[in-house]
């Protein structure tokens, strides 16, 4: 009888430890380039995270660590994540030129209108478009910010003549052509390293959105602010929330479809609302210092008859590696004004 009743007992032992393991929680570390104060951990990145967690039953836990805080460089990130480094990043495709050549299309300027719901909504809506891009992920979220202003250090801008022979800082390739198109030499560099080349001299001013203003304190280093008429943009940038596809395979079917439910289409939308909001916080930080220039209707167009040589040289270099380049062009710019605007 004693026998029977330890193998009883072994038996409710071991059916424990099998329930036990089948709820055993997920740690998922995420990983990313701004600070932790920054609007993209505290109203995009930390919510996910909680929702996430929520929808898990607490069986998911992701761990937030910005500011490259498991090291290396951003332009690391999508190794990182790639490779299995980490589990989850967030960060710009224009970091790494050429990986991400169908997404690019969204960047252009005079595609992109100044909405990150927008573009956003359109980017996952047009997701067979540029899959190819993301084969070696599981994209989680691609998003674009309000786009891309012109924020000076001494020089109003007005026209793409006030640009001549400046140096602007640009987050991408496609950034650069456009920042060449309207005259003025193009630096590459992390958006990190935007204050202190502004400090010092190395840039004149900088292509990013208001949204960046309170993490970079751009209102203290620069003095002019341009964006286009009705508050469009001078392109943008797309940006990924990525999982190493290893690690997302590994989960149980359960966890899978809560990852699932918290991903792309599922979320573009609301997130996409969210970078559009962001943008005012900074807006009201260049208005308490400084000048907020919205161009006219008139001088708006000058700036795009100059981005859409930007679009021909895109169409040209992506056709002949292969790509239906013009009409991408022309499904992206359709997807755009068809979504919801901010």
């Amino acid at each position: 009888m004693k026998r029977i009743l330890a193998m009883a007992t072994g038996l409710v032992t071991a059916s424990m430890m099998i329930a036990s393991a089948s709820a055993q929680e997920v740690k998922l570390t995420l990983h990313h380039f701004l600070g932790p104060k920054a609007p993209a951990q505290t109203q995009m990145l930390e919510p996910w995270a909680k929702s996430v967690e929520e929808a898990s039953g607490g069986r998911i836990k992701v761990e937030i660590f910005p500011s490259m805080s498991l090291g290396g460089k951003p332009p690391e990130l999508y190794r990182q994540v790639r490779d299995g480094v980490v589990d989850i990043v967030w960060t710009v495709l224009g970091y790494t030129p050429g990986t991400f050549p169908r997404s690019e299309v969204f960047e252009l300027p005079t595609v992109h209108k100044g909405s990150a719901m927008q573009t956003t909504i359109a980017l996952t809506g047009a997701f067979d478009m540029v899959a190819e891009d993301f084969k070696d992920v599981k994209p989680i979220l691609l998003h674009t910010h309000g786009g891309q202003a012109f924020h000076m250090v001494s020089k109003p801008i007005r026209k793409p003549e006030d640009l001549t022979g400046l140096k602007v800082r640009t987050p991408s390739r496609t950034g650069g052509w456009t920042i060449e198109a309207y005259g003025a030499e193009p630096v590459g560099m992390p958006v990190p390293e935007v204050p202190e080349a502004l400090s010092k001299g190395v840039l004149d001013g900088t292509l990013v959105p208001f949204e960046i203003f309170p993490a970079l304190k751009l209102q203290e280093l620069t003095q002019y602010s341009t964006e286009g008429a009705g508050g469009t943009r001078f392109g943008t940038s797309t940006f990924m929330i990525a999982m190493n596809k290893d690690r997302y395979d590994s989960l149980p079917d359960d966890l899978k479809k809560v990852i699932d439910d918290h991903s792309m289409g599922n979320i573009a939308a609301k997130y996409g609302a969210v970078w559009d909001g962001i943008e005012n916080g900074g807006k009201d930080l260049r208005k308490s210092k400084g000048e907020l220039i919205e161009l006219t209707a008139e001088e708006t167009k000058a700036f795009d008859d100059k981005g859409q040589v930007v679009v021909d040289r895109w169409i040209k270099e992506a056709s002949g590696a292969g790509l239906d380049a013009a009409a991408m062009v022309e499904k992206a710019r359709a997807l755009v004004i068809e979504a919801p605007a901010k």
